[in-house]
């Protein structure tokens, strides 16, 4: 019997949706891991950086070897890889092992960026429509069914370690069934020839990245604190505690979905001034709000409002003139992943000294920050 055929942009989605589900599947359980480890917010914060810093060193150096091995087998080992780092995790008896188990699990992260992304470029090539953000909603998405899953074994009392196992088996299982007998679409024609490790960023791409800076700093936040921040401020059961994740998943990917329709109708400048004003809102509501539940609202705000200014301000990197598409794309890249790499610490410093509110609460004038430079996704007004 003929084995099923799975269309490339279906094999594409699948991909995101699973390596999300189990990538996610361990934020709404380290408000558990914090009180099982005994550790503060400001330690928790630095052990967080573990994943930002493998994932960055695998950006870095892994390309070569997945030429080596095969996108195929990479992507099929790489998820397993994921999973069990996380379940290591939740066996650390410290901060430390924490941080190793998190750098391992980062070098499979960067993999499957790597090895997705490119997919999903190529695909749009090879199906002549864009693909991009719809594939990335489906990333949201699995992050949604991650925070859906760990509110209901929270409420019927599982622990992480065997949680996070059985996400590894099921996550690991579908993507061998998708990606058995998967070969990668074919390379863009033209070819820019390798880059250094470390593009150095340009005036106006710095301008784009502070654009950015509000949304990669709330985005981390939502996934990183959400969780503990409900469980420390309103006194309500562990599985609505856990839907804080869930709900600005769920928003974050139901914007994304729409969002190339939205662009192609409204332009960049008017999305991104939407979605500022709903991010600021969803801040706010997060750090003044005295109900739980309004708190959840702020927080699918919140996942509506980043839902789509990294990808516009992708989109402005890549359509500058002034270098290779592609080394404004990798600057603006790699300077995200910096911000990823400093946010827990900062963050968790903040939640630590001056309450968990105020670690959201700072964000605000980022958010002001990127309604001022929101220009810089605007073709005629850029600098």
């Amino acid at each position: 019997m003929a084995e099923p055929h799975i269309s490339p942009h279906y094999r594409v989605y699948a991909g995101f949706f699973f390596y999300a589900a189990i990538l996610g599947a361990i934020f709404p359980r380290l408000g558990d891991l914090q009180l099982q480890m005994a550790i503060s917010e400001g330690t928790l914060g630095i052990a967080l950086m573990g994943g930002a810093l493998g994932t960055q060193i695998s950006l870095m150096f892994v390309g070569p070897v997945l030429e080596r091995f095969g996108y195929r087998a990479s992507v099929i080992v790489a998820i397993p890889v994921l999973g069990l780092a996380e379940v290591a995790a939740t066996q650390a008896p410290g901060p430390e092992l924490f941080f190793v188990s998190l750098v391992v699990a980062g070098l499979a992260i960067g993999a499957l960026e790597i090895i997705l992304n490119l997919e999903a470029d190529r695909t749009e090539l090879l199906m002549g429509c864009r693909i991009m953000n719809r594939a990335h909603a489906f990333w949201s998405f699995g992050f949604f069914t991650a925070g859906i899953v760990s509110a209901l074994v929270v409420q019927f009392q599982i622990g992480p370690t065997t949680h996070l196992l059985g996400m590894t088996a099921v996550t690991s299982l579908a993507m061998v069934l998708v990606f058995r007998n998967f070969q990668p679409a074919p390379s863009r024609v033209r070819d820019e020839g390798a880059r250094p490790r470390f593009v150095r960023p340009s005036g106006p791409i710095l301008l784009i990245v502070v654009f950015t800076l509000s949304a990669m700093l709330l985005e981390g936040a939502s996934a990183d604190w959400s969780v503990i921040f409900m469980r420390d401020s309103y006194d309500l059961p562990a599985s609505v505690n856990a839907l804080a994740f869930a709900v600005g998943a769920l928003a974050q990917a139901l914007t994304r979905f729409f969002a190339d329709g939205l662009v192609e109708r409204f332009g960049p400048l008017q999305v991104a001034r939407a979605l500022i004003i709903i991010l600021g809102g969803g801040v706010v509501l997060v750090t003044f709000s005295n109900s739980g539940y309004l708190a959840l609202l702020g927080f699918a705000l919140m996942g509506t409002g980043t839902s789509a200014l990294f990808p516009l301000a992708m989109s402005a990197a890549a359509q500058r003139t002034d270098r290779p598409a592609a080394t404004n794309v990798a600057a603006l890249a790699q300077l995200s992943f910096i911000t990823f790499l400093v946010a827990p610490p900062l963050l968790g410093f903040v939640a630590e000294h001056f309450g968990i509110r105020a670690s959201f609460g700072i964000c605000i004038p980022m958010v002001i920050l990127s309604w001022f430079t929101r220009f810089c996704l605007d073709p005629k007004r850029r600098p």
